[in-house]
Formats: structure tokens, sequence, C-alpha cells
């Protein structure tokens, strides 16, 4: 992973003499009413004499205030720092904001933030930001993801070669707050570093054994199954779809256990390393995004990472399936009938629905550590964009549970939205030769469907949560906010807000 700038705290109300040397002062500002001026949100006092002309040299330069423009106001002495960077927040949150119409205050700071970030990114050392005035833990989470670059594979990178060392914050806060809002953005950055890393460095067995440095790094205990375990333990999902790659499958379990744990969740994320479709090949164009098709299991290794760095007291156990699907001589067909953990048996009617194979098995094996909740995350449907769009996750699952995570979800800044699981939809599952078909004969539903499928593994019983990520957790247009192009991080920071939840009320 890589550093965390040193984040100083330097008081809800300082003067300019605090700056010390800072490169870039951001400031955040709002559209002024009626074409006026843009209004500075939060303190002034650290701009000292500049703070009355600012909004007027903001709008001389082109600004206006609108969510994440950023402009660049020279201050020429008049305060520490040569640069201010002003940063929109776009209007003042509503009531609208909980139903997401308008991002709430959290969201416009994290996306503000983040806007400043990637402005400054290779350009400045130091940054002093006032956004920390209005909300402490979303500045920091913003400035750190935004700020965020994946060159591991460039030769020379894209920016210049300053990194971001000092981040001054004015406001209220303790260390304490500060530490917990970095240590959350710098597992973000883990898993969008488990995403971007291409799949011929990132096959399963690769994966598997980054996640166990990972874990291993915060005393998280794992354990790796490989292809000989999983025939043994009777994985038919996870070998049918990972039987067509030279590069065998992998499960990975990975245990945090506090001293004293209110309760026990049950975390699931698919792994794909790499989906050609198998036999029902894919489309070349575009095919090069599928090295997202890991997204989930990255996203559930780094928040059972985050829960066990954070202390939560939640009893954690994570399974995570890893494979690669291929076409080849020995991949899974359409008719194949595979034997799946438990019993259950599932007809193969289209080998690109292979997440949910994978899935099931692991669900299944996760039921088996009696948890009090299960999540499961996955890139699992392009009928999920068709719906929400490529920024919002669709929840399913158990009603109360469903509703409570689409809520952190949107809180968090993830997005999500709840959605059903229409029962007259699991006829079109039915299989003539086993148990259920893996898709139905038609089109329509099919993020829901998804859903379904899924729901026939868990236990009786166990409230459960399908978060479908297809589309939010991997960015194929160009960055925004606190967004890089790229792997985006999403659900790391949904499933760590569940895991407080309920670490606090059961």
């Amino acid at each position: 992973m890589s550093s965390t700038p040193d984040l100083e705290l330097l008081g809800a109300d300082p003067g300019p003499d605090t700056l010390g040397g800072a490169d870039v002062l951001v400031v955040g500002v709002r559209p002024g009413s009626d074409g006026a001026d843009p209004v500075v949100a939060g303190p002034t006092s650290v701009l000292g004499d500049l703070a009355g002309e600012l909004p007027g040299l903001v709008t001389l330069l082109g600004g206006s205030g609108k969510a994440e423009e950023t402009t660049r106001v020279p201050t020429r002495g008049a305060i520490g720092a040569p640069l201010v960077l002003a940063v929109g927040l776009g209007q003042e949150p509503g009531d609208d904001a909980a139903a997401g119409e308008t991002p709430d205050l959290a969201e416009q700071v994290r996306r503000a933030a983040g806007a400043a970030a990637r402005a400054l990114h290779g350009k400045a050392a130091h940054v002093v930001t006032t956004l920390a005035a209005l909300d402490l833990a979303a500045a920091i989470e913003g400035t750190l993801l935004g700020d965020y670059a994946f060159t591991e594979y460039k030769k020379t990178p894209d920016t210049a070669p300053t990194e971001l060392t000092r981040v001054g914050l004015v406001g209220d806060g303790d260390d304490a707050a500060v530490t917990r809002a970095a240590t959350v953005a710098r597992w973000v950055a883990a898993a969008r570093d488990l995403v971007n890393t291409p799949p011929n460095d990132l096959y399963p067995d690769a994966f598997a054994r980054r996640a166990q440095g990972l874990a291993e790094s915060v005393g998280v205990t794992v354990e790796i199954l490989d292809e000989t375990q999983l025939a043994e333990g009777g994985f038919g999902g996870i070998l049918g779809v990972g039987g067509g790659s030279s590069r065998p499958p992998r499960l990975v379990r990975l245990s945090y256990s506090p001293a004293n744990p209110r309760t026990k969740v049950a975390l699931v994320g698919k792994g794909i390393t790499f989906d050609t479709g198998g036999i029902s090949i894919k489309p070349a164009a575009n095919m090069d995004h599928m090295t997202s098709d890991m997204s989930g299991a990255a996203g559930v290794v780094a928040a059972t990472c985050l829960a066990a760095d954070l202390g939560l007291d939640v009893e954690v156990v994570a399974t995570v399936p890893m494979a690669e699907n291929m076409p080849s001589g020995t991949a899974y067909r359409p008719g194949d009938v595979l034997a799946m953990y438990g019993g259950k048996t599932v007809e193969v009617l289209n080998t690109d629905a292979e997440g949910r194979l994978v899935l099931g098995d692991a669900i299944a094996r996760a039921c088996e550590d009696s948890p009090d909740y299960l999540l499961e995350t996955s890139t699992l449907t392009g009928a999920q964009l068709v719906a929400l769009g490529s920024r919002t996750p669709g929840v399913m699952g158990t009603d109360a549970f469903r509703d409570r995570v689409a809520a952190h979800a949107v809180a968090a800044g993830d997005g999500g939205w709840a959605m059903p699981l229409p029962d007259e939809l699991r006829a079109d599952l039915d299989s003539r030769v086993a148990d259920l078909a893996n898709v139905t004969n038609h089109r329509f539903g099919g993020m829901l469907v998804g859903g379904i499928f899924l729901r026939e593994f868990v236990a009786d019983g166990v409230p459960w949560v399908h978060l479908d990520i297809a589309g939010p957790a991997f960015n194929t247009g160009g960055p925004h906010g606190y967004t890089p192009k790229g792997g985006t991080g999403v659900p790391v920071r949904t499933i760590a807000a569940v895991l407080d939840d309920v670490a606090r009320h059961g």
C-alpha cells in the first residue's frame, strides 16, 4: 500500500500564520445567489486580508462554486501559501439529500477534496485544507483517495514526481478521528491496487498470496484451499469455472476475531481474476475491463483487514473464491451439470454467468460458520448497469438487512439502492435436469435473477445481502471527485460501515 502523508490538525479557526510554508491552501466555495460571487464555506480566518477579496477573484478567474470545479487563485504574498485552490461544493444540500438526489454534506466534502487533490496531484507536497472544518473524516478520505494513482507498471509516470507528504487540516477533531479516516482511505486504496493489477500478475494463486500478505499484516488468520483440497471438499462451482484455465482456482478464508465480539458477520466476495466468458465467450470490445471481475473479492479482503486494523468489536469470517474463467479443452460447457458445495446441482446454460457459481459454493460454506449476518458482493451482472447506471450498486437480500446496508452505502459515499427479489422470477431458473439453472431463458430482471440464484445457497434464518457492484467497482470513464479511472474501491467503505454498525448495535 502507498504511504499516507502526515496529517496535522491546525485547529478550528487558525490565522494565516499557521500555513507554515504550505504550497497550497484549499478552500471550499458555493455558488452565490442570483449570480453573485461565490461564497466561501467554512472558516476564513486562515485567509487573513484575502478573505474579503477571494470571492471576487474566483469570479474573475471564471469560477462559480459549482460542484468539483477548481479555480487557482495566486495570493501574491498576501498569505503564507503562494496559491489558493478554490474548489466548488455545489449548492447547500437540502431535504432531498436523504433521498440521494443531492449529495449530503459529507459526500460534497469528499468529492470537493478529491477534485482538489486530483488538480494538485504531482504539483504540491504540502497542502492545507479548510474543507476539514466542514467534515473532518470526509475531507481526509477525499484528499487521500483523490490523490491516488496506480503507476506500478509505468516506466515514466504521467505526473511530476512531487508527492503529497503533508496535509494541514483546519477544523475540530482529535488524532484518533484523523487516524481512523486515514486508515479507511488506505484500505480503499489497497482494494484499488488489487483491482488495477493486470490479470497476468493477479491470477488465483497470486491473488491468494497477496490477500494472505495483507491479512497477516494486521493479524488476520488465513487459510488457502488449492485445487486438490477444493475437489476433496466438493466445491464443484469453483472447480467448474476454474477448470478451463492453466492457473487453477483457490478459496481463501480470512478470520478476524477480537476478544469479545458482539456479533459475527460472514463476508463473501467474487474473485474472478479474469473473465473471458469461457465457452460462451464475450465480445473482444472492452474485454480488458474484465480484469476488474475480482472487485468483490478485493473489497472483502480489504474490508476484513480494515476491520482488524480499526479493532472493530465484530467477528468477521471472509470466504473468497478465486478463479479464472477461460475457454479451453478442459473448460466447462453449456449443458454441464455441476455438483455444488452442500449438495445442490446446477445446469450450466451460459458459462459467462460464472460468478454466481463460485459464489454459490462460497455462500454455502460461509453459512456453515453460523453467522449472524452474511454480506456478499460481486461484479455479478451487466444488468446492474442497465438498471442503475455505473455509480449505483444494487442491494438485494433480506428486507431489513438490505435496507440497513443500502442506507450505509449511501452515507459512506459508495451509493446503493434497495432492490426486490420477486418470487415469480424463481421459476425461470428451473432446470429440466438439475435443481436449478444458472440463467433464465430471457433477459428481463437480470440483476434480480442473479440475487435469486444466490438466495438458493443461503441457509435458512440468516439475514443476508447481495451487493451487485458491476458498474461502480470499475470506472471506465474519466475521473470524478475522489474516484479515479479504473478500480474505485467500492464497496470497502460500505462494508466497513456495516461492520461498525453491527459491532455497536448487533
